[in-house]
């Protein structure tokens, strides 16, 4: 972490703290039976916890596996035509963050059920358009965006697989 590059020990055993903390009151306040809760204070409400996978790229490990199994194994359940819903208030999604979503399932199988109808969508959109990243799961119309560079949090999951990364980054390194 930086603040122990820099030798602030002591403020990074803070932060980390506070982070640990507010982890834990989130889950305890979110934690809905099988899911975790969009609204702390209304049950049954859900959403993709698809900024988790930061937890996960960066090593931070601040929410425990249980979370993502839990979010992962519900999410499986609220899955459209086209993909999962961003959450329970309307049927739209984004792309980049169903692509992040999946990439915190812990198997691949898992990973492919969440991904799967976006690979439909893409398919069978009728909407043609340069990839917009903001489409109706059951319809598969466009609701607005299209081209956008937010589009490229697609290759999340490679980012997510340490072989596959070092084999691409590789390339790179070589080609400069």
């Amino acid at each position: 972490m930086l603040c122990e590059m820099t030798g602030r020990q002591p403020d990074a055993a803070l932060y980390r703290k506070t982070s640990q903390d507010f982890a834990r009151k989130w889950m305890d306040l979110a934690d809905d039976g099988d899911h975790y809760r969009l609204a702390f204070d209304k049950a049954g409400t859900w959403s993709q916890k698809y900024n988790l996978v930061w937890d996960k790229l960066l090593g931070l490990n601040l929410f425990p596996e249980e979370v993502t199994r839990k979010e992962i194994a519900f999410y499986e359940t609220k899955l459209n035509e086209y993909g999962l819903p961003l959450d329970d208030r309307k049927d739209y999604t984004k792309l980049d963050p169903l692509v992040w979503t999946a990439t915190l399932a812990g198997n691949q199988s898992d990973f492919e059920k969440l991904i799967a109808p976006a690979y439909r969508w893409i398919d069978e959109t009728p909407t043609r358009v340069p990839l917009t990243d903001w489409y109706d799961t059951v319809t598969g119309k466009q609701q607005g965006f299209q081209a956008r560079s937010v589009v490229g949090g697609v290759f999340v999951k490679m980012v997510a697989d340490p072989a596959m990364w070092k084999k691409y980054a590789g390339r790179a390194i070589g080609s400069q």
